[in-house]
């Protein structure tokens, strides 16, 4: 995937805010948030999505909501070539609103890049809301980069929610400031990583084992191997992780790309191409149906107030 100037950063809810800011502050570009929660905006150039007098709105409420600002959405985002979207699909703003937002992106002809982030295992209740994100978000954009919390803290065990955030944000901002200097395979790509190691060696072998945990090997298609904290490591474990990365993968379906940064730490982030949904499938229970097939596709779910009184289920 080729980015074009100018690149609009979009962050959606409480994380993409986040590292949509962080990014923003890294590289130049332009910066929108929008949230339902006035916490996550920082100027005037954010958009509130207004959940009228509920307290604790879900998902089905926010998008509704969000669907009346399309206008201004699409407003943000005209004067733009390339928009990256980050979001967390375990948020309800992220999960709501993302789709949305690539949809009317990708409707606009903009190039469009997704950074979604899942929820840890134990989640239960937003496993299925975020796979079903997850496929809405994918069909709208030209690229999304799956960061999966659970596969990190399956590989960790010993971490701590607060932990995995960091060091998932860290490799997000690794990959997002680094796109002018390499490229996204336009598939669905699992970001790998690790928690901070001296070797990069075993950064590297604990980025593969979370990579296992979303994808079967065989799924593999490419894979762009990011090592930073290039200092700190010699040439020659460089050239060994790229040969390792090259032969646990089938170099005839699968090319190693190398990014080095400078910093204090050494450190592996994996960015790798797969084909199919992987673990995520069974997130949602309806996925396997075709998009051609589902007739109410068009129109995400959403709890949109009728007039009429019945109790809508949510």
């Amino acid at each position: 995937m080729e980015f074009q100037e100018p690149v609009l950063l979009i962050g959606i809810g409480g994380a993409g805010a986040k590292l949509a800011t962080r990014a923003s502050s890294l590289t130049g570009a332009d910066c929108v948030i929008i949230s339902h929660d006035s916490n996550d905006l920082n100027s005037e150039n954010d958009i509130k999505i207004h959940t009228e007098s509920y307290v604790n709105p879900s998902s089905y409420l926010i998008r509704a909501q969000a669907q009346k600002a399309m206008d201004k959405i699409r407003g943000k985002i005209f004067d733009y070539s390339s928009v990256i979207i980050f979001a967390n699909l375990a948020g309800r703003a992220g999960c709501a609103i993302s789709p949305l937002v690539a949809s009317a992106a990708k409707e606009e002809g903009k190039k469009v890049l997704s950074f979604a982030i899942m929820p840890f295992g134990f989640e239960k209740e937003r496993v299925f809301l975020s796979g079903v994100s997850l496929k809405r978000l994918r069909a709208s954009c030209d690229s999304t980069v799956v960061i999966d919390n659970d596969a990190l803290l399956e590989s960790n065990p010993d971490l701590t929610m607060s932990k995995c955030y960091e060091i998932t944000h860290h490799a997000v901002m690794y990959v997002a400031t680094s796109l002018q200097k390499s490229s996204i395979s336009n598939e669905l790509n699992i970001l790998s990583t690790s928690k901070d190691v001296s070797d990069v060696e075993v950064s590297l072998r604990d980025s593969i084992k979370m990579l296992y945990e979303d994808a079967p090997p065989a799924s593999v298609r490419k894979t762009m191997l990011y090592v930073f904290g290039s200092d700190n490591v010699s040439v020659g474990k460089i050239n060994a992780i790229a040969k390792t990365v090259s032969g646990i993968f089938n170099e005839n379906n699968t090319s190693v790309s190398l990014a080095t940064t400078q910093g204090n730490k050494a450190q592996v982030v994996m960015i790798t191409s797969v084909e199919g949904l992987g673990k995520f499938e069974s997130y949602d229970p309806l996925g396997m149906i075709p998009q051609e097939s589902t007739l109410d596709w068009d129109t995400p779910e959403s709890s949109i107030k009728t007039g009429i009184e019945l109790y809508q289920l949510e």
